[in-house]
C-alpha cells in the first residue's frame, strides 16, 4: 500500500481528496494536516510514501514545507495540488523534486491518473535490481509526467465502460459480437452496447460488417481491429 498524507487548509477539499485516494486500489490515507506545522509533524510521525501538498497554508507555504522536508532528508514523493499558478511557485516545486503539480480546479480522472503514475513509478523501481538506459528512460518518463493521460471520450461515453466493451470484444476473436451478444456479456442495455461498439469503430479500434443469415434482417457484427477475417457469410 502507498501511504498518503493530505495537506490542505480547506477541510472539505481535504475530505474530497481523501475520498478519491481511498477509492484507488493500492493507496491508503494515513493522515491529514491543515497547516504547515501539522504537515511536518505528521510526515515525521507517519513516514508517508506520498504527500499531496497545497501551496496556500495559514502558517507557511507548502513550498516551505517541501523545502523543510528535503532539508530533513525526507525522500517521500510529493504532488503539489494548488490554485497557485505563478511560475515561481511551479519552479520552486520542481526544484524541490515534486512528481507532479496539479492546478486547481481539476477533474477526478486527472487526479487518479497522476496517482497511478506514482504507483507505476513505485512498481518500476521495486522491480529493478539495476537499471539499463531503457529502464531509466521509463522511470524518468513517469517521474516527469510523461505517461499518457487518459484518452478523452465523447459525452455519454464512460472510459471505464468503454474499456469493458473493448475487453469483451477483444475476447470474441474473429467471429466478433453483435450488439445483443455484447449486451449479454457486459450487462449493458442493447442500445448502450451498440453505442460503445460504434465508438470503438469511430476511433479505429473495431470494424463492423453485415452478416446475412437465412432469414430476417442482416445482423451487424463488430470485430476488434485485426481480428476481422474473410467469411463467406459476410458481405
Amino acid at each position: 500500500m502507498i501511504k498518503v498524507l493530505i495537506v490542505d487548509d480547506d477541510f472539505m477539499v481535504a475530505r474530497v481528496h481523501a475520498g478519491f485516494v481511498a477509492a484507488l486500489d493500492g493507496f491508503e490515507v494515513v493522515g491529514t494536516a491543515s497547516t504547515g506545522a501539522e504537515a511536518l509533524a505528521a510526515a515525521d510521525r507517519l513516514s508517508p510514501d506520498l504527500v499531496l501538498l497545497d501551496v496556500y497554508l495559514p502558517d507557511m507555504t507548502g513550498l516551505e514545507v517541501l523545502r523543510r522536508l528535503r532539508a530533513a532528508g525526507a525522500t517521500t514523493d510529493v504532488i503539489v495540488i494548488s490554485a497557485a499558478r505563478d511560475v515561481d511557485s511551479i519552479r520552486s516545486a520542481l526544484h524541490g523534486g515534486v512528481l507532479h503539480y496539479l492546478v486547481k480546479p481539476f477533474d477526478r480522472r486527472t487526479f487518479e491518473a497522476r496517482l497511478r503514475d506514482v504507483a507505476g513509478l513505485h512498481g518500476d523501481l521495486r522491480g529493478l535490481a539495476e537499471a539499463g538506459q531503457t529502464d531509466v528512460d521509463r522511470v524518468l518518463g513517469r517521474y516527469r509526467g510523461a505517461a499518457p493521460s487518459p484518452a478523452a471520450t465523447p459525452k455519454g461515453i464512460a472510459p471505464e465502460t468503454l474499456e469493458l466493451v473493448r475487453r469483451v470484444l477483444g475476447g470474441a476473436g474473429s467471429e466478433g459480437l453483435s450488439a445483443t451478444e455484447c449486451s449479454e456479456r457486459t450487462g449493458l442495455a442493447r442500445v448502450s452496447a451498440r453505442r460503445y461498439l460504434e465508438q470503438l469503430v469511430a476511433v479505429g479500434e473495431a470494424d463492423v460488417r453485415q452478416r446475412y443469415g437465412t432469414a430476417g434482417r442482416p445482423e451487424r457484427r463488430f470485430t476488434a481491429r485485426g481480428d476481422a477475417r474473410n467469411d463467406r457469410n459476410v458481405r
